[in-house]
This record gives structure tokens, sequence and C-alpha cells, in this order.
């Protein structure tokens, strides 16, 4: 049955609003004609890593089945696939190259072979497809004003894949993954802490090391918002605060990410969609946009 693009980009919300509180959270501080396509883009990552995380590359569809299949209507200009037909429109709509969404499917790809990274610079080649990307794939729907900005925003992308690592130790383990660098895990002598799921000393220094590894990344990313029209610049910077608060958690859990999840208090989250937590020259602007309307508004 053929689904219309308005039910299209509300799947594409409802998907975010399910799978990405904290990103979602940041999102009310986008004009509304804007916020769907930052769903459509989220609803596409998400969609593909279910794909990969629950295991249905066999026998059921198939991590190549998707991508064959979204870059036939790419190409095509349309689709009928629920949640396809909004990303899209999306990428016609802003220009949005292709090359992207190849490269994080590639990424997606390496999630069906490869369980871990002996190095941090073999980490940052996964994060390139995974994270980084997608910062280059969101700066056509958030204007910004000088060139500059790409390298930021890479970088911002990073630091969220870096926390996000940090914060599913135990789920990726489950899975059979482990996104801390080997390299890392030896230096500091954490490899039996990792395997028994024990907070130890060794484990309290590595986690404070890859904390500050990724608080780098936000600085970087901190620097590109300035380079955003207002209320893109808002967005990134709810983005920013919320996920550098998972950060926080976990250092308030005494780096225990084992037996608990790290998770910003849903109070706060709401404050950041009102615009608290943020300077005060963006405050009276995002509660209004909070405030205003939120159905959809596509061109």
């Amino acid at each position: 049955m053929s689904v219309s693009l308005e039910d299209s980009y509300r799947r594409c919300r409802a998907l975010n609003r399910r799978f990405g509180t904290t990103y979602y959270a940041a999102t009310w501080l986008l004009p509304a004609v804007k916020r769907h396509h930052v769903h459509a883009l989220y609803a596409f990552c998400r969609y593909a890593d279910e794909i990969v995380d629950s295991g249905l590359d066999a026998p059921g569809p198939t991590l190549a089945d998707f991508e064959s299949r979204f870059f036939a209507d790419l190409d095509a200009g349309r689709s009928e696939d629920p949640v396809f037909k909004a990303v899209v429109h999306t990428v016609r709509a802003f220009d949005i190259d292709p090359q992207y969404f190849h490269r994080f499917l590639n990424s997606m790809a390496m999630d069906l072979t490869v369980t871990d990274y002996p190095t941090f610079a073999a980490l940052e080649g996964y994060m390139d497809g995974s994270a980084a990307v997608i910062g280059e794939m969101m700066l056509p729907i958030l204007e910004p004003s000088q060139p500059e900005a790409f390298g930021h925003a890479r970088d911002l992308g990073t630091a969220f894949q870096l926390t996000n690592f940090l914060r599913d130790v135990d789920e990726d383990l489950d899975r059979g993954r482990v996104y801390v660098p080997g390299e890392d895990l030896d230096r500091f002598g954490a490899r039996p802490a990792l395997e028994t799921r024990t907070v130890t000393p060794q484990w309290r220094e590595l986690m404070r090391f890859e904390i500050a590894r990724a608080r780098r990344f936000y600085d970087s990313g901190a620097a590109g918002i300035d380079m955003l029209p207002g209320a893109s610049a808002r967005c990134v910077r709810g983005a920013h605060v919320l996920y550098g608060r998972i950060l926080e958690q976990i250092e308030a859990v005494d780096f225990d990410v084992f037996s608990q999840r790290a998770r910003v208090p849903r109070w706060q989250k709401a404050a950041i969609a009102a615009g608290a937590f943020l300077p005060r020259r963006d405050q009276a602007a995002a509660t209004r946009r909070s405030a205003g309307t939120t159905g959809h508004n596509i061109p």
C-alpha cells in the first residue's frame, strides 16, 4: 500500500523519538520546516543499524538488500518504502551527496564482520562512515555560513559516537563487539575488567582517558556552532550539551557502564528543548520555538 510523504516523515519522527531520545530533544530547537528532514536522516541511519544489530542480516532482509533498494529509489527520485520516501525527498531537497550514504553503509557492513579495533586510528576509519559522515549529511540542512564548519561537524559526529561507545560498552559486549581500542585496553591493563565486566582502578583510568579524548572532539565541534545560523546553532548546541551530559553521568556512577546505562534525566532533555542550559542569548528564541507549531511543514 502506498504511503504518503507526510506519513513517511511521521514514521521517521517516531523512530527518532523512540530510539534517539537525546537527539530527538535537540531537534525541537529547529524550525518545523527543517526538523522533519533531520528526523529522516536519523531514521535512515537507525533503519540500517537495526538490520545489523538485530541479526536480521541472515536469514531475513540483508544490508545489501537495504542498500540496493535505497540507491535504486534515490536514482529514481521517488520511493514507496515507508522510511525511504522521506529520506529520498530530503536528499533531493538539500542536494545531499549520495556518497555520504555509501560511506555510512560501508561502516554498517563492517559491523557484520569486525568485532574489535586494535588502534584508535582503526576505530577512526570506522567512525568516518558511522559518525563523522552524519555531521556531513546534516550540514546542508543546517546551512553553515563558513566552509570551515565542515571539519567541526565531522568532529562533533565523532564526539557523539565516542559517547555512545562508552555508554554502551555492556550492550556491545552482548553483541560480541568492542569499540574501545585494543591499544588503550592494553595501555591501562583494563582487558580483565572488560572481560569480567568489573569496575577496577584500571578500568577507571581507561574511562577517564577515553572521556577526555571524547571531550576534545566536543571542543572542536563547539567551535563550529557559531558558524551556523541561529536556529541551527541552538539545535546543535542543545545536542552538544545533552550528549556531553552522558559523559558526566558515566563519571557520576564511577564509570560503571556494566550494570547500568548512563542516561540524561528527562527533565533535562525537556529543559534543553525549551532553551534552558543554553547561553542566555539563545534561551528566549528557543523557548518560543518549543512553544510554537509542531506540525510538519513539508516544502
